[in-house]
């Protein structure tokens, strides 16, 4: 059922001096999850980003277990997971 409400969002950041296109906020609301509308909104941004002119898409997400459907749907888009080290010290 249509019921004409906002259930998920994507915003996408440009950075042409480096031909990068960054997923930098991506939701889909828990309730509308598993139902491939992350998966539309990703497909939508990555055309949004080659038509730009852009070469490399990326996204970040965390690596707890609530993160899980977002890694499934970076993964099987073909998104590769890139190690790094990110730390932090509180002042």
């Amino acid at each position: 059922m249509d019921s004409g409400s906002t259930v998920g969002f994507v915003a996408v950041k440009l950075h042409s001096q480096s031909s990068l296109g960054e997923i930098y906020m991506i939701a889909v609301d828990p309730d509308y999850q598993r139902r491939g509308i992350g998966t539309a909104l990703v497909e939508f941004a990555l055309d949004w980003m080659k038509t730009a002119g852009m070469s490399v898409a990326m996204v970040e997400t965390g690596g707890d277990p609530g993160h899980d459907p977002a890694r499934c749907t970076y993964e099987k888009l073909g998104f590769g997971l890139f190690p790094t080290a990110r730390y932090f010290k509180k002042l």
